[in-house]
């Protein structure tokens, strides 16, 4: 019987901030631990689109994509920082394989609205070339890029990461989806983290608006995950060692890492 994988979700604010999670990952790969990893970039993203002189702007977390943007986009999702962090997990001693969503038909999109430009709103989810890739023994390393039609023609589109980390978890039926970033959870009207939320809580913090900017889309990849899953973890990846000790349940990290859990039930 395939184990079940481990998808986990590399927000784009804790790359390269010297955390512990590629340590851990390549770990966790060590002891057998299936694990895919889905990754963000949007400040690298934002750092070249200053370099370049190209305005950006966000509508409820997610990045406005104009066709000068997008090609931006792929450029340092699925060049840059997926190669990037292909090359660090290997160095470590892991084995990884990075590839984009346009890859092996992995995410089909659609656009999402014609006022965001080039960005996707993911339709279908071909999850072979991961399965292919998990079996062989490697953890593959995903850039949010998918591909779709736009008036008649076949084109790359942006997609939030924390979005296609849902799909992709909910297409593998997997173990559990882990959000890494950098807050100690979902919080509060009172800026408490909370520590669970079922789906219909977990719906309510949008509709109620205490969610917003990027926690919106990761509350809503959590409730696609769900579908499939049992659980998703919202974790701050700033704590040393965060992912290792969540998956491996050692309490006494998990309780130092704080973190959301969100149920089905």
């Amino acid at each position: 019987m395939q184990k079940k994988a481990i998808v986990v979700k590399i927000g784009g604010s804790t790359l390269g901030n010297r955390d512990t999670t590629l340590e851990d990952l390549v770990e966790l790969q060590k002891q057998g631990k299936s694990l895919v990893v889905v990754h963000g970039g949007a400040k690298v993203t934002s750092e070249w689109l200053a370099r370049l002189s190209i305005p950006t702007s966000f509508v409820d977390g997610l990045r406005v994509t104009d066709a000068e943007t997008l090609k931006v986009v792929a450029a340092a999702l699925g060049g840059l920082v997926n190669k990037e962090l292909v090359v660090a997990i290997q160095a470590l001693g892991g084995k990884a394989v990075g590839l984009s969503g346009c890859d092996g038909n992995l995410l089909w999109a659609s656009v999402k609205s014609p006022e965001m430009g080039y960005v996707g709103e993911i339709v279908a989810v071909d999850p072979t070339p991961l399965k292919l890739l998990l079996n062989a023994g490697y953890m593959p390393v995903v850039a949010p890029i998918s591909f779709g039609s736009v008036e008649g023609r076949v084109t790359l589109l942006n997609v939030n990461g924390d979005t296609a980390a849902g799909e992709i978890a909910a297409a593998l039926a997997a173990e559990k989806l882990i959000f890494l970033t950098d807050v100690d959870g979902i919080h509060d009207g009172s800026e408490r983290a909370v520590q669970k939320l079922n789906l219909a809580g977990a719906k309510d913090m949008i509709a109620s608006g205490i969610a917003f900017g990027g926690m919106i889309p990761k509350i809503e990849a959590s409730l696609r995950a769900l579908t499939t899953s049992k659980v998703v973890r919202i974790i701050d990846g700033r704590v040393a060692h965060a992912l290792r000790d969540d998956i491996t349940g050692q309490a006494r990290q998990i309780v130092k890492s704080g973190g959301t859990t969100i149920v089905s039930e």
